[in-house]
């Protein structure tokens, strides 16, 4: 029998009282967020507060979020297991690592190459296989692997890109921070029959989307 991962504990803490006592119910997400290391996505000394409330630094002036914000975007895609996904701002790769284990299929984009590295290098230890992150302008999407079922975005943008929507397929649902750099409400868009409703979920804070279509750097 494999020995018990001694970070088993500390995820489950996370789950029970960080994400399911604060509203998330989707038991695919808090399934997925009890089995993904988060720790093997956090360099260095930081490692040992892997599991704690609040977002962690990951070099290059970037972080990765709190486990709560997460688990809330998370539940907000309502993925399904045959679902495609698009996400802006792969990070560490943390956030793609938790889509993939619902999700069929993640393409990650993330400007910094250095970044990008990092999130594949995660993601490999990690053991995804169905994640795939690509270097490059998050802000216009991928278009080759159009259209997404979901499309999350993990970076604050002054507004939701055009070529996110055009790429999000009938029936699919966009979450990401829209507001200004130092505030930012959490929207989800859903697309039927050709139209996108818009809903908001309350204040969230998240380092700028810097591309064409987001903030200049």
């Amino acid at each position: 029998m494999a020995d018990r991962d001694p970070w088993q504990d500390a995820r489950d803490r996370m789950v029970d009282t960080q994400i399911a006592s604060r509203g998330v119910t989707d038991i695919r997400v808090l399934a997925a967020m009890r089995k993904v290391p988060r720790h093997l996505f956090i360099p260095g000394p930081a490692r040992e507060s892997a599991y704690s409330d609040y977002p962690l630094p990951i070099g290059h002036g970037q972080t990765i979020s709190q486990p709560y914000i997460v688990g809330v975007m998370t539940a907000l895609l309502a993925l399904r297991e045959q679902d495609r996904v698009l996400e802006i701002g792969a990070g560490s790769g943390y956030q793609a690592a938790i889509l993939g284990t619902i999700a069929r299929e993640v393409v990650s984009i993330e400007r910094i190459p250095a970044v990008a590295e990092l999130a594949r290098e995660n993601l490999a230890r990690a053991g995804m296989r169905n994640v795939r992150v690509i270097v490059g302008d998050g802000t216009n999407g991928y278009a080759d692997g159009a259209p997404y079922d979901a499309i999350i975005v993990t970076a604050a943008t002054p507004a939701v890109p055009a070529p996110l929507v055009t790429q999000l397929a009938e029936g699919g649902r966009l979450v990401a921070p829209v507001g200004s750099r130092d505030l930012q409400e959490l929207v989800r868009l859903t697309k039927r029959g050709g139209q996108v409703t818009r809903e908001t979920f309350g204040g969230v804070v998240f380092v700028p989307l810097i591309g064409e279509h987001g903030w200049e750097a």
